[in-house]
């Protein structure tokens, strides 16, 4: 094996040095490197991978910051090509921090890029538009304008990404425009796929066939057949929503050709899957064949994260046609695949906490024996300095007493660290015993109704119905869990802005809707859609949320919440209230819902949920210079109301109070008294 590996790799180089004309003997450069690992980064990641690390470790003994930059951003891209975001994040993220040591605005512009493309592909749209848009400012910055043109062109994959198709054409054009003032490259080409993809959405074939067309012709040269494909299967997508299935096939068919002739993995399974969705529910065993064919690549390539793609997309293909005991058995393969890679993902981060913790118990111990051997230190040489003389003797011990005050202050201090940081764990594990147990209970008791082979189908697809529940349940208790015990540790990390709260409440509200509607309850905004405020929107909307989805998840069916905000501008606060019609919360209850001992109760559903929600709302609203409180009558509702620093800044008007309801500003009357 390793005399493969050396004959392959000394094949590769000499074939780079024959390519560009030097001499068998001179050493490779970085840009070698680049060059070696774009050449095997979709047939041979392994060969990628290697080359990549060659090429790191080249840089870094030259101490080369730009060559190991390019390095990393190559290896991160090998690891987002194979769907784990995570790795390539970080690689993408180490790389950034290389280009910026290196005053190199040009490569920092363009693996700010990527980190957004990661973003883009986990769905994350709000965060990929904000690397995009800092991609953009460093671009300019610099007046670079090939790096302006790829940012206007993200900007509108994001948008792309909402289905905001209007905008998106927006900064398609004037990435056109910067392409028109310069030199033709693989950027021209996805501005043109881009367009074509746009226009198919909107509705539009004519327009998408000549910027796919156009593009197609542009992308004759060895270098951009990657994106010849890709523009090759858009096209077809055009003709099939057009109902021309025939020509759609025959255009899928010639890109898979090319796909395989220049071992292009990706636009290779991209093909694959266009083809078995053009096929469909019409041709079932052609569309069958060819999410086999996908499923086959994606395994010998280890892309995990597409292989649970196309096993759910296969499963729902039998299902279709009926075969229920193969669509269950892709199904299990996909539910273990998926939780083998979420546990894996888990672990890490459990690992890193219990990391963390345990050197924060470490520290606090070396602390408290260096106070002990200081104070052990202060004793001998107390003993010394008696023998000198009494009156030595008296000023010694006068001295004495006072350090050994002041050291105990400081053990105590010590002592009261370690117990809060003991306090931290147990909590942590109270709540792992309390809101995981149960659900966890559940899953196994369903598992094993599941394997009882006399429950006819009917009965199996509840059971599933309800696994999933359980699981979800589960999943959302570890991710607050995870969320608290950060935050416990690493304390919270706050990024204020000026933001307006009424888009953050309508996402919300879209976000709940569905709930609400299956409970038929009026979930409403009343929220001044000028108001300003100064917050980390992040926080913002975490604290919207939870408390939001708690007043719909202790309303009644026929119920309503209604969401308001007033603004004073003399202290310069926007209090917010959600108020409903619900069961209410008793008064003994009532006095300790946001602090850790509080357990979670089941809502008029019998929903389930963590006790955590609260307790993390009132920390975020703290560390934002903001409080939460609540008023409840049993039997009549609960208002849950917090209170956040307004934004009244030159450049924006003064918000204009929205009216409020006369029982929410006696309820905030009252608060204030």
């Amino acid at each position: 094996m390793l005399l493969f590996l050396s004959f392959t790799v000394n094949y590769a180089v000499a074939s780079l040095k024959k390519q560009s004309g030097t001499s068998q003997s001179s050493t490779l450069t970085i840009a070698d490197y680049e060059k070696l690992v774009k050449q095997y980064r979709y047939s041979k990641p392994d060969s990628a991978v290697f080359f990549a690390k060659m090429g790191l470790a080249d840089a870094r003994r030259k101490n080369d910051l730009k060559g190991e930059a390019m390095m990393l951003n190559q290896l991160g891209m090998i690891d987002d090509n194979l769907g784990d975001f995570d790795a390539s994040k970080l690689k993408y993220t180490d790389a950034l921090d290389l280009y910026r040591r290196a005053k190199n605005p040009v490569g920092e512009a363009a693996v700010i890029v990527r980190l957004g493309v990661v973003e883009l592909r986990k769905g994350n749209y709000d965060k990929a538009i904000g690397f995009f848009i800092q991609s953009l400012k460093v671009a300019e910055r610099s007046k670079n304008t090939t790096g302006r043109m790829e940012a206007y062109l993200t900007l509108a994959e994001g948008y792309m990404g909402q289905k905001k198709f209007d905008i998106a054409l927006k900064y398609l054009h004037i990435a056109e425009r910067i392409n028109n003032t310069i030199p033709f490259s693989n950027l021209s080409l996805n501005i043109y796929n881009n367009f074509g993809v746009v226009y198919r959405e909107m509705g539009m074939p004519k327009q998408a066939k000549a910027y796919l067309e156009k593009g197609i012709m542009l992308s004759g040269e060895p270098q951009y057949q990657g994106l010849n494909i890709t523009l090759t299967n858009n096209l077809a997508k055009v003709y099939n929503k057009e109902g021309d299935k025939a020509k759609s096939i025959s255009l899928q068919k010639a890109a898979l050709q090319k796909a395989r002739t220049i071992k292009n993995y990706l636009r290779e399974l991209q093909t694959l899957t266009g083809l078995a969705d053009t096929y469909g529910s019409s041709d079932a065993e052609k569309s069958l064949f060819y999410f086999n064919d996908a499923l086959a690549l994606v395994r010998e390539k280890g892309a995990r994260k597409q292989e649970i793609e196309i096993l759910s997309r296969l499963a729902d293909l039998y299902k279709y046609q009926q075969n229920y005991q193969l669509a269950l058995k892709l199904r299990e393969q996909q539910n273990t695949l998926a939780d083998s890679l979420y546990y894996k993902a888990m672990a890490k981060q459990v690992t890193g906490l219990q990391t963390e913790y345990q050197l924060y118990k470490s520290k606090a111990r070396v602390r408290e024996l260096d106070i002990l051997y200081k104070q052990q230190r202060l004793q001998r040489n107390v003993y010394i300095i008696l023998a000198l003389g009494s009156l030595a003797v008296l000023l010694v011990i006068g001295y004495y007493f006072y350090r050994t005050r002041k050291l105990n202050k400081l053990l105590n201090t010590a002592n009261s660290n370690l117990k809060d940081s003991n306090e931290v764990k147990d909590k942590l594990f109270s709540v792992l015993a309390h809101d995981l147990r149960a659900p966890l209970a559940s899953v196994i008791d369903l598992l094993f109704l599941l394997d009882d082979d006399d429950i006819n189908g009917e009965e199996k697809t509840l059971l599933i119905k309800r696994l999933t529940s359980a699981s979800n349940i589960t999943l959302e208790t570890l991710n607050m869990l995870l969320k608290w015990g950060e935050m416990q540790i690493k304390g919270i990390r706050l990024n204020s802005l000026i933001v307006r709260p009424s888009p953050i409440i309508e996402r919300t509200i879209n976000l709940l809707s569905e709930t609400a509607e299956k409970k038929k309850i009026q979930l409403l905004s009343l929220v001044n859609d000028k108001l300003t405020m100064l917050v980390d929107p992040n926080h913002f909307e975490f604290v919207m949320r939870n408390v939001a989805a708690n007043a719909i998840k202790f309303t009644p069916t026929g119920g309503w919440v209604h969401i308001d905000a007033v603004a004073d501008v003399e202290s310069n606060k926007i209090t917010f209230s959600v108020q409903d019609n619900g069961i209410g919360i008793s008064a003994d209850r009532l006095s300790h819902i946001f602090d850790i001992s509080n357990t979670s109760t089941k809502g008029t559903y019998n929903e389930t949920g963590t006790s955590l929600g609260l307790v993390i709302c009132k920390e975020f609203l703290e560390v934002n210079q903001g409080k939460i409180w609540a008023e409840s009558v049993t039997g009549q509702g609960t208002t849950f109301f917090f209170s956040l620093p307004m934004f009244q800044g030159a450049a924006i008007k003064k918000p204009t109070a929205t009216p409020a309801p006369r029982k929410f500003v006696r309820l905030l009357r009252k608060h204030q008294s």
